[in-house]
């Protein structure tokens, strides 16, 4: 299993109303989580679309929640890959607030996308040879 980390902090202008994080914002802090597991392996999206021209689509994202998370709080994101991928990755996310206690849950399942064809291909070598060491 990989595990990485990363922080945000909740600004004003992510919040409704009642000062909560928007319920909106929660598919972005998915996305922030899963670009820094990557780029701390020393990968990137920009690099992989360029490179290998593999483009990753999001297929399905869940999410449950738990408790707000509220204006000004440091948020810990949690991303988990608990598999090597195949013919799709997906990456588990935990994010909690400064107390430790879980305000969201879930996962997003992505595809590879040949950036040319726009057809659906096997996972690239190229980040296998960068995922596979960690399991």
């Amino acid at each position: 299993m990989l595990t990485a980390q990363t922080t945000h902090r909740v600004r004003y202008g992510e919040t409704d109303q009642m000062g909560y994080l928007y319920h909106g914002h929660y598919a972005l802090l998915y996305e922030v989580g899963r670009a820094e597991m990557l780029r701390g392996l020393g990968l990137s999206y920009a690099e992989m679309e360029k490179k290998v021209g593999v483009m990753m689509p999001v297929m399905s994202l869940n999410q449950r929640f738990v408790r707000p998370a509220r204006y000004d709080e440091v948020l810990t994101i949690t991303t988990q890959l608990r598999h090597v991928p195949d013919r799709t990755i997906t990456f588990h996310i935990e994010i909690h607030n400064e107390n430790g206690k879980l305000v969201n849950g879930g996962s997003v399942k992505l595809c590879f996308v040949d950036v040319k064809t726009e057809r659906t291909v096997s996972v690239p070598e190229y980040l296998l040879q960068v995922i596979r060491p960690n399991f």
